[in-house]
Formats: structure tokens, C-alpha cells, sequence
């Protein structure tokens, strides 16, 4: 087992840590991007998350919304499939029942190498995964949307923990 070290409270903080900004950094913009580009220390204004390995959490999202991505992309084709070729979307059916959909790129790889047929399905999905990536996700809805979802569900949360513990009775 790996000893960690224990940081007392004082040093820890969720806040970025106050700058001298007489040594730091010069007062005026254009000086800062001067002597930025001549610096090579780092100041990231940005949380450290700990246990995220090789990967930041922004890379671990990304790889879900691929495989999430590869999701959608097969039920559109499905739907598509469903209305005008009634036999490729029998296939498809089929061999969704026998293989999962949790890593997007084995399922596509698997697919391309069950039949001729089959692979067809396959390169019309890595398409529509693609386009929809490109063209129709909305990205700036799903940010607003995640931090209204955080939002909410923290003031829950917090209302719900003051309810149960602040122990108040109603007036009879």
C-alpha cells in the first residue's frame, strides 16, 4: 500500500491561489504576452482533479460521448434501415442482439468483419456518427444544460439536507 502524504486544511483550497502580481507578471497586457512567450512557467488558473491517471476528465467525456455518439448513429441508421430495406434492418437487429454497444469503435469493428453486408452497415454508420458529431450535436446546449442539470441538483441537495436537519416542527 503507497503512503500518502496529508496536506493540513490551511493548504488546501478550492480557490486559485492569490498572485503577486509585481513579480508574476508584468502590469500591462502587452508586456504579459511579451514576457509570456519568453517564459516558460506555468500558471493554470484550473482545478486539479486527482485520480484521473493519463487522462483529464474533459478526455474520459469525450471518450463517452464517441461511444455515445456511435449510440445514436446506429439508431438512426436502424430507423432509416426500418422504412426502406426492411432485410439490412433485420441483420442489423440480429446482430445487435449478439454484440454490445458499450464501446462504440469494437462494435463498429466487429460489424465490418460479420459480412459484405454487414460492412456496408458499418461504413453508413461511422458516417452518420460523424455527421451528426459535426453538424447536428449541440454543443452549446449540451453545456448549458449540464450546468443547469449541476445547478439543480446541488440546490436539492443542499435544501434537502437543511430540511431533514434543521429539525423545525410545523406551527399547529
Amino acid at each position: 500500500m503507497e503512503a500518502y502524504g496529508v496536506l493540513p486544511l490551511t493548504l488546501l483550497s478550492i480557490f486559485p491561489p492569490k498572485l503577486n502580481r509585481n513579480k508574476a507578471f508584468p502590469s500591462s497586457p502587452s508586456n504579459f504576452k511579451q514576457r509570456n512567450s519568453n517564459s516558460t512557467r506555468l500558471h493554470c488558473q484550473k482545478m486539479y482533479v486527482p485520480g484521473f491517471g493519463e487522462a483529464s476528465p474533459e478526455a474520459k467525456a469525450a471518450k463517452n460521448l464517441h461511444n455515445f455518439f456511435n449510440y445514436i448513429a446506429v439508431r438512426i441508421v436502424t430507423a432509416q434501415l426500418q422504412s426502406y430495406n426492411p432485410e439490412a434492418y433485420e441483420e442489423l437487429m440480429e446482430f445487435l442482439g449478439r454484440h454490445s454497444l458499450n464501446d462504440g469503435d469494437k462494435f463498429i469493428s466487429e460489424l465490418m468483419r460479420e459480412s459484405s453486408r454487414h460492412k456496408n452497415l458499418a461504413l453508413r454508420i461511422l458516417e452518420v456518427r460523424s455527421a451528426y458529431c459535426k453538424h447536428d450535436f449541440e454543443w452549446d446546449n449540451l453545456k448549458r444544460l449540464a450546468i443547469k442539470m449541476v445547478d439543480e441538483s446541488n440546490t436539492r441537495i443542499m435544501r434537502d439536507y437543511v430540511l431533514e436537519t434543521s429539525h423545525v416542527e410545523s406551527e399547529k
